[in-house]
């Protein structure tokens, strides 16, 4: 069965990005071998992902999904129809509208494995529709005191549990269960 994470590196105070959408702050940070076990590991475990086109629906080259390192289908969200876009072994499917879809053809074609979720409102999104197992967050040692938040908006509460954490040179990884409502 399919696992669908929430997949991100954020600040200590919450920010997925600077105001402008800028990562900057991301790199060349010390690193030690386990912080990219940590990553490898996870990367190896995706199978597809969800996450939003942008406006003009095109693949530019800072928009891959993680870098392009993952040759596996991505689902990107939109307001309007647009064919797939083959690039670099990738197929970029586009899903109109409705996030439940794209997680549910995204699940199809990772099988076993998971299915990885980019981007704050994407996350959110998926959280309050109940579609999410997992958030596997990496915290980063900065304050950035504005940008744009991974959470803020979520607009409801959601129990996690804590599965696992780490920490490295580079950052903490935690891995959290969403808990069901019973």
């Amino acid at each position: 069965m399919t696992t669908v994470i929430v997949h991100a590196t954020l600040t200590l105070d919450g920010f997925l990005a600077d105001p402008e959408g800028g990562v900057d702050w991301m790199f060349g940070r010390p690193s030690a071998p386990e912080d990219d076990v940590v990553i490898q590991g996870l990367m190896n475990r995706i199978g597809a992902v969800v996450g939003g086109a942008n406006k003009t629906r095109t693949i530019e080259d800072g928009e891959l999904p993680y870098g392009g390192m993952l040759k596996v289908p991505v689902y990107l969200m939109t307001h309007s129809a647009h064919e797939p876009i083959e690039r670099d072994g990738t197929t970029y499917s586009f899903v109109v509208d409705d996030i439940a879809e794209a997680v549910r053809l995204a699940s199809d074609a990772a099988g076993e494995r998971w299915v990885s979720l980019l981007g704050g409102s994407i996350s959110r999104q998926c959280l309050r529709l109940g579609l999410v197992d997992e958030l596997h967050l990496h915290v980063a040692p900065v304050l950035l005191g504005e940008g744009i938040s991974l959470f803020a908006g979520l607009g409801q509460r959601i129990e996690l549990e804590r599965i696992e954490t780490t920490g490295f040179a580079s950052e903490a990884h935690l891995r959290y269960r969403v808990i069901r409502p019973r």
